[in-house]
């Protein structure tokens, strides 16, 4: 009998853990369906698993069903410990430096509250030699990246960074997450509004998953408009964002640097 998808990726990473010599998974749950497998996947290995909430002036609505997913792997999974470390006044006092000196910008906030999180993360996983445990899917992370540089791009390793939106979602199922996770629409939970992932990149994930596929397989089938446009929008997102999906530059003395 073939293996499910999910077993094969929670041995996966529970065989990582044994090679790596470190002790547990430290998670981010954010109330989305990506975040809700990766914590699951790790649950599953019965290694301890600190699942972690942390809101920063985050909406209520997708608290509550962090809150939601978190409790449930503590009812199912006795290696889970959950952690709401609410960072909210943190973040406030760390913006105030940029208000001091006049100067503040929506998409750095954004991005400063990603860090903020991958900081609260690493500071888990070094008091318990633990892994952070990343959660981007392959159009985030290898499409059109979709992510904060050095925020929830910043983990140790990544279980579901081969899998589209699409196997996302239906591990889910398999797993048997909270059906209100798996319709949610995916959002990053930065902004002060309550911006989709669609919205801000103008696209669905079903969308780039399509385009990815297509431009992967070189494919020459016809276009209608929005194919079309969305190949433009997938271009135009993994171009400029090609610096958080490649190795960072080094200079080499000696050799040709390109």
């Amino acid at each position: 009998m073939t293996e499910k998808l999910e077993d094969q990726i929670s041995n996966w990473l529970k065989n990582y853990l044994a090679e790596s010599g470190m002790k547990c998974f430290v998670v981010g749950v954010s109330g989305g369906v990506d975040s809700a497998v990766t914590s699951t996947l790790c649950a599953k290995t019965g290694v301890d698993t600190y699942v972690l909430n942390i809101p920063i002036s985050s909406k209520e609505e997708s608290t509550a069903l962090s809150t939601t997913h978190c409790n449930w792997l503590t009812t199912h999974y006795p290696n889970v410990k959950y952690l709401n470390v609410d960072a909210t006044n943190a973040f406030g006092s760390f913006e105030e430096i940029f208000y001091r000196l006049g100067s503040t910008d929506e998409l750095a906030s954004a991005n400063s509250k990603s860090r903020m999180r991958m900081m609260i993360l690493y500071y888990i996983a070094s008091l318990n030699s633990g892994i952070v445990v990343g959660t981007g899917n392959k159009v985030e992370d290898f499409g059109v990246g979709f992510y904060t540089k050095y925020g929830d791009g910043g983990v140790d390793v990544s279980p579901i960074a081969g899998l589209t939106k699409t196997e996302v979602r239906d591990t889910a199922r398999s797993l048997k997450v909270d059906y209100r996770i798996i319709v949610a629409p995916p959002t990053d939970g930065l902004w002060e509004d309550s911006r989709t992932d669609e919205q801000q990149i103008g696209a669905s994930y079903e969308e780039l998953e399509w385009a990815m596929s297509y431009i992967e397989n070189s494919s020459t089938a016809p276009l209608t408009d929005r194919q079309g446009e969305v190949i433009g929008i997938y271009n135009s997102f993994h171009s400029k964002n090609l610096h958080k999906m490649r190795p960072i530059p080094v200079f080499h003395p000696g050799k040709e640097n390109s």
